[in-house]
């Protein structure tokens, strides 16, 4: 009977350690995906700040041509 425990420890030593890549792997793709979402969200952060930019620099000049006609 030694040669059945040891098959079922080799068996069970190969499912951990599948178990371990499995979960490793699904971590790593968790990761990927927020990484990539923090990123969308920075750009979108960045374009908004660029419109607001562009928007305030539009107004000021408004403004400053209005007073050079009086």
């Amino acid at each position: 009977m030694p040669s059945v425990s040891r098959h079922l420890t080799r068996a069970t030593v190969l499912a951990t350690c599948l178990l371990l890549a499995v979960t490793a792997l699904a971590g790593c793709a968790t990761t990927q995906d927020t990484a990539a979402l923090k990123q969308a969200e920075s750009k979108r952060i960045l374009a908004a700040r660029k419109h607001r930019q562009q928007a305030k620099k539009h107004d000021h000049g408004k403004h400053d041509q209005g007073s050079k006609k009086r």
